[in-house]
Protein backbone atom coordinates (compact mmCIF):
# COMPACT_ATOMS: atom_id res chain seq x y z
CA UNK A 1 0.00 0.00 0.00
CA UNK A 2 1.26 3.53 -0.47
CA UNK A 3 0.11 7.20 -0.85
CA UNK A 4 -0.04 9.67 -3.52
CA UNK A 5 0.44 13.90 -2.99
CA UNK A 6 -2.48 15.20 -4.88
CA UNK A 7 -1.53 19.60 -5.80
CA UNK A 8 -4.99 20.94 -6.67
CA UNK A 9 -5.76 25.23 -6.25
CA UNK A 10 -8.70 25.38 -3.57
CA UNK A 11 -11.69 27.68 -4.66
CA UNK A 12 -10.71 30.71 -3.05
CA UNK A 13 -7.49 30.56 -5.78
CA UNK A 14 -4.36 29.54 -3.07
CA UNK A 15 -2.66 26.62 -3.87
CA UNK A 16 -2.49 23.27 -1.75
CA UNK A 17 -1.96 19.50 -1.14
CA UNK A 18 -3.27 16.77 0.68
CA UNK A 19 -1.56 13.23 1.06
CA UNK A 20 -4.17 10.74 -0.07
CA UNK A 21 -3.84 6.62 0.91
CA UNK A 22 -4.35 4.09 -2.03
CA UNK A 23 -7.43 3.65 -0.17
CA UNK A 24 -8.66 7.14 -0.80
CA UNK A 25 -8.59 9.02 2.73
CA UNK A 26 -6.80 11.81 3.01
CA UNK A 27 -4.19 10.98 5.52
CA UNK A 28 -2.22 14.42 5.11
CA UNK A 29 -2.84 18.13 3.83
CA UNK A 30 -1.24 21.41 3.69
CA UNK A 31 -3.07 23.38 6.33
CA UNK A 32 -2.92 26.80 4.63
CA UNK A 33 -2.90 27.80 0.89
CA UNK A 34 0.05 28.99 -1.02
CA UNK A 35 0.63 31.45 -3.78
CA UNK A 36 1.86 29.64 -6.19
CA UNK A 37 2.33 26.04 -7.05
CA UNK A 38 6.09 26.15 -6.50
CA UNK A 39 5.31 27.28 -2.75
CA UNK A 40 3.05 24.33 -2.42
CA UNK A 41 5.43 21.58 -4.26
CA UNK A 42 8.37 23.05 -1.56
CA UNK A 43 5.93 22.45 1.25
CA UNK A 44 5.40 18.51 0.02
CA UNK A 45 9.47 18.23 -0.36
CA UNK A 46 9.48 19.57 3.42
CA UNK A 47 7.44 16.90 4.49
CA UNK A 48 8.94 14.06 2.99
CA UNK A 49 12.05 15.74 4.04
CA UNK A 50 11.27 16.13 7.47
CA UNK A 51 8.54 13.31 8.40
CA UNK A 52 11.33 10.81 8.80
CA UNK A 53 12.37 12.59 11.65
CA UNK A 54 9.33 13.16 13.32
CA UNK A 55 8.66 12.52 16.87
CA UNK A 56 5.40 10.96 17.77
CA UNK A 57 3.33 12.27 20.92
CA UNK A 58 0.51 9.99 22.82
CA UNK A 59 -2.25 13.16 24.61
Amino acid sequence: MGATFELYKDAGGSWRWRLRHDNGNIIADSGEGYSTPQKAKQGIESVKSNAPEARREET
